[in-house]
């Protein structure tokens, strides 16, 4: 099991701040209360550091005294419950990270001016003090600004009603509140001691967030409003450095510098070697950009290594491999960086209606080396684990000087940019290829590269040679022994199932079928009301825009009004073979069309990329299969869908709509109901964006022309009854008037269901299987689990074999092309009880219930394929015969290392060969060398356990069964859960 501990870390010396730095000018005896608090909380609640004061120079941050190289990890809070915060915070310790880093979400904390909410998953103090209780650092980035796919990128959307707002400029309003929010968080975290000069875990702060790349919209207003923000945030005196992330213009005595990407200095290219590989490409499929400091008093800070990428409903899944990963991380290090963080290393759920877009999917997984559940991502997790040990053995040598000593490496150095040496140390003198170590103290370590996308390179480099597979990076804490390489994967790979805990039933007689497990008891049902609902509705003439009636209470915002045909319109469109249509000049998200009562057509605009590069959809509905009676409903051609660029957008992502309909004579009943799908997180002025309908809304095709309908009488509705009455809450469910559901009442849209289900046994992480749905949102005992919608990814466009090698980007190595972007939906063991679970879901196209089904996600498989050529595990470096020169480590044997999830053993190993296998993961086989004892070796070393190792040598499996070749282990285990595992409410 991970759990947290005790782990005080040693301090050369007690150093505290100065009595101005604590309190300005009111004297020292406010200090020594400080002081006497900070030890007060140390009493009430363990402290794990004593204070310490933190700087940095041009080389790194400055902890206690000492230079740092920092691995963070990002976790966000809310995007998991506080019950999964310890074992995600010790987990990511395990990984080798030193700090954890998340964003302060504003619109959680203040979801009302002046109503702060820090409870639950938005207790940010208790979040805090777990990581400092693990002994691990913390970056805050209070913003308040963060983008992070979230909903309307952290603001609450109260703010754009502030009267004369605009966001992130010179603007009076917004700077009053931005600063009444970043004051409210530092005081809350100096109250709660949680400073280091407190004995806190925080080391640094964010102000802004990517305003680099929106600043040139501003104009010198945005210039201004840069320095404003850096000088409120210093006059804060949190006593910690401040960040701002790609500001290249930030004030040099006041704020560092920090960036973000996928590939910093894309994997750290110098000048040179830009010019020799790729340029800049305009369509942001990947790009190089050098990173430099804006001055050489700050450091090189990374605080976004995008270790995957998010999705869009309708998306492919993408995923970054971990060789590509590890490799930019290690450059990152090799060319003098100092502090880096993987965004994300957990990414969780976007839980409620938190995800931002518009359009992005509730899962936030990330592709991050802790799974949207929190478990182990493998093998990127252990990959970047062994890398992390490796980087944290040459520490001594990369905070000892300020720059490295850079060598070409190859016998013909003017063609070998390629090839590089970059080496740290002190008393250690270079000239052409040749190193020596002056002192017999002498602290060195290296860095090896090969940035060639295809071949291996042979390197001598301090008269050894050294093997470099492309686009790789070899570490050597020593300058001589290779500790890791960034290629050479030795660590697992864990295959995941999602699979049925145990048999449901239910009260409806359906066909059988195999391995279905439905939710236990009596499915019931309600209508949602098309249109107006409930006494707050009102009319008023004109269009309204969207979040300026609902001001985001609800994605569901209702227009409804009247249009009045003529027996003279009938008679035109007969004998001219005319159709009427409505026509809208903007909308976005969505909008669903209703003609007298009947549903029409729906359509929707999708937003892709992080910079908006606009895509358009039509949703054209089978009106057999989709909507049953009592709804007679039209059939629809589609969308006609043009992009049409928006007042405030970088991109424009509204769609133009033409939708054909069909009008009666007399008075029709137009209503429009229109759904946002996450408010846009992203871009210059999106305060503005807003949502809905922009511009005209007319009818075209009558015998009169056109008929304006934008100002016209319109009758507005916020959200649903079901959500007004909250029939999905432990307390008001009973009171929505629930009806048995029945067979032929299958599919229906705009429905309400509700079930019990039982929670499945054991501690694995639940999910709930909403395959068999369309589009809507679900509850499970009144948590929001988040919007759902079973849109497909395109058949093409993702790769059989994903190729480490060359710069990645988000659509390198796609997986689930032709299926659902996201069908399962994580339901934490938090938010459930043994049986009696209640689940409540709205649906909106007409999905089907009964499919429905609650499982468990673990690992289910575990393969690794070790070879005598990989490097020993890095414990051997700490080894004592090493540390006292009696044993070089590449005397030392390989491991394969195997486990499964807490709470699982080995039960039984599926394959097992030393020697020459053959295959991959779940399809090894035995080549022309093998080991008879094989299969014996390895499960007696495994099975009945949660992890073990097997050495990779002759001597381990009794004689060397092919002599003069390099044998490799290749293993395949199954895990299963430990017997004596029950129900848990841990995850």
């Amino acid at each position: 099991m991970y759990s947290l501990f005790l782990s005080i870390l040693p301090r050369s010396s007690l150093s505290l701040p100065t009595p101005e730095q604590m309190v300005g000018a009111r004297g020292i005896s406010l200090q020594c209360l400080a002081v006497a608090l900070t030890l007060h909380v140390a009493v009430i609640a363990g402290e794990f550091f004593k204070p310490f004061n933190v700087s940095y120079d041009h080389r790194a941050l400055i902890i206690d005294g000492k230079r740092r190289m920092l691995i963070s990890a990002g976790i966000h809070y809310p995007r998991a419950t506080p019950q999964m915060w310890p074992d995600l915070i010790a987990k990511s310790k395990e990984g080798g990270a030193d700090v954890i880093q998340t964003y302060a979400f504003w619109s959680g904390h203040e979801p009302v001016r002046g109503q702060y909410n820090f409870e639950g998953r938005y207790d940010i103090v208790k979040f805090v003090k777990l990581v400092g209780s693990s002994g691990l650092y913390l970056h805050l980035r209070i913003g308040p600004y963060v983008c992070a796919e979230w909903n309307f990128g952290g603001f609450p959307v109260w703010l754009r009603d502030v009267p004369g707002i605009e966001f992130r400029t010179e603007n009076a309003p917004f700077k009053e509140e931005m600063l009444r929010f970043v004051t409210k968080i530092v005081d809350l975290m100096r109250e709660e001691m949680l400073f280091s000069w407190q004995g806190g875990p925080i080391i640094m702060l964010q102000i802004e967030n990517e305003y680099g790349n929106v600043e040139g919209s501003y104009g010198q207003e945005g210039k201004e409003y840069v320095k404003w923000a850096a000088k409120m945030a210093v006059g804060l005196r949190a006593g910690v450095p401040w960040v701002m992330c790609k500001q290249v213009d930030a004030p040099e005595d006041i704020v560092t510098s920090s960036c973000l990407t996928f590939h910093i200095s894309v994997y750290c290219y110098g000048d040179s070697e830009v010019s020799n590989i790729r340029s800049y490409q305009q369509n942001w499929t990947w790009f190089i950009v050098v990173f430099k400091p804006n001055s050489y008093k700050k450091p090189t800070l990374w605080t976004e290594n995008w270790d995957g990428w998010y999705t869009t409903w309708g998306g492919r899944l993408p995923h970054r491999p971990a060789e590509d990963l590890a490799f930019a991380v290690a450059r990152f290090f090799q060319r003098g960086g100092s502090f880096q963080n993987y965004y994300m290393f957990f990414g969780g759920t976007n839980f409620g209606r938190t995800s931002g877009g518009p359009n992005y999917i509730t899962s936030y997984d990330y592709d991050a080396p802790l799974d949207e559940y929190g478990l182990l991502r493998q093998p990127k997790w252990g990959h970047l684990k062994d890398l992390h040990a490796a980087i944290k053995l040459c520490e001594p040598a990369l905070v000892a000087v300020d720059s490295p000593q850079y060598i070409k490496l190859g016998p013909k150095q003017e063609m070998n940019d390629k090839f590089q040496a970059h080496v740290y140390g002190t008393n250690v003198h270079g000239e052409g290829q040749t190193l020596t170590l002056l002192e017999k103290k002498s602290r060195c370590s290296a860095f090896l590269a090969n940035i060639d996308e295809h071949d291996s390179a042979t390197v001598t480099f301090f008269g050894h040679v050294y093997t470099l597979p492309p686009w790789s990076v070899s570490i050597l804490p020593d300058c001589r022994e290779t500790a890791f390489n960034t290629a050479k994967v030795g660590t697992q790979t864990s295959i995941k199932t999602t699979e049925f805990s145990l048999p449901f039933s239910t009260n409806i007689s359906v066909p059988s079928q195999d391995k279905v497990s439905l939710i236990s008891g009596t499915w019931v049902t309600v209508k949602e009301p098309i249109g107006a609902w409930g006494e707050d509705n009102f009319t008023v003439r004109g269009i309204l825009e969207h979040l300026n009636v609902t001001k985001d209470r609800s994605d569901y915002l209702w227009y409804m009004t009247r249009i009045y045909v003529s027996d003279d319109d009938i008679s035109y469109w007969e004998d001219n073979s005319v159709e009427p249509a409505l026509s809208i000049d903007s909308m976005r998200d969505l909008v669903r069309i209703f003609i007298n009562g009947l549903y029409a057509a729906a359509g929707w605009s999708v937003a892709v990329g992080h910079w908006w590069q606009a895509a358009h959809f039509l949703d054209v509905f089978n009106v057999a299969l989709v909507f049953p009676l009592p709804l007679l409903l039209l059939l629809v051609s589609g969308f006609l869908a043009k992009g049409v660029a928006s007042e405030g957008s970088k991109v424009g992502h509204w769609v133009k709509v033409e939708q054909p309909i069909q009008l009666k004579q007399g008075y029709n009943d137009l209503v429009l109901l229109s759904e946002t799908v996450g408010l846009q997180n992203y871009g210059a002025f999106y305060e503005k964006d807003g949502a809905g309908f922009k511009g005209q809304i007319k009818l075209t095709g009558f015998v009169n022309g056109d008929i304006d309908l934008s100002d016209t009488l319109w009758t507005y509705q916020v959200g649903l009854r079901g959500e007004f009455l909250q029939i999905y809450s432990l307390v008001e469910n009973e009171t929505a008037g629930w009806t048995d559901m029945t067979l032929d009442a299958i599919p229906s849209a705009f429905s309400w269901y509700k079930a019990y289900f039982k929670a499945p046994v054991g501690m694995d992480p639940v999910v709930l299987d909403l395959g068999s749905m369309g589009k809507g949102q679900a509850w499970v005992n009144g948590h929001h689990i988040g919007r759902y919608w079973t849109r497909v990814a395109p058949k093409d466009g993702c790769q059989r074999t994903c190729d480490y090698r060359g710069p990645y980007n988000s659509e390198k190595c796609t997986t689930n092309c032709g299926k659902p972007t996201q069908i399962w939906y994580h339901v934490p063991r938090s938010w459930l009880q043994t049986s009696d679970n209640l689940l409540v879901l709205f649906e909106e196209t007409g999905g089907n219930p009964l499919g429905i089904s609650i499982k468990s996600h673990s690992t289910k498989v575990v393969c690794a394929q070790v070879s005598e050529s990989h490097f020993p595990p890095l414990q051997a470096w700490s080894h004592p015969d090493f540390v006292n020169r009696k044993v070089l480590v590449s005397e030392m044997i390989a491991e394969m290392h195997l486990q499964c999830d807490d709470g699982h053993k080995i039960s039984s190993i599926q394959f097992a060969s030393y020697g020459t296998p053959k295959g991959s993961c779940q399809k090894f086989s035995k080549g022309n060398c093998h080991a008879p004892n094989s299969l014996s070796v390895v499960s007696q070393a495994c099975e009945g356990r949660n992890s073990c190792s097997v050495g990779i040598s002759n001597a381990v499996f009794g004689d060397d069964p092919c002599r003069g070749t390099v044998k490799t282990l290749a293993v395949e285990a199954r895990c299963v859960p430990s017997p004596s595992i029950g129900f848990s409410a841990m995850k």
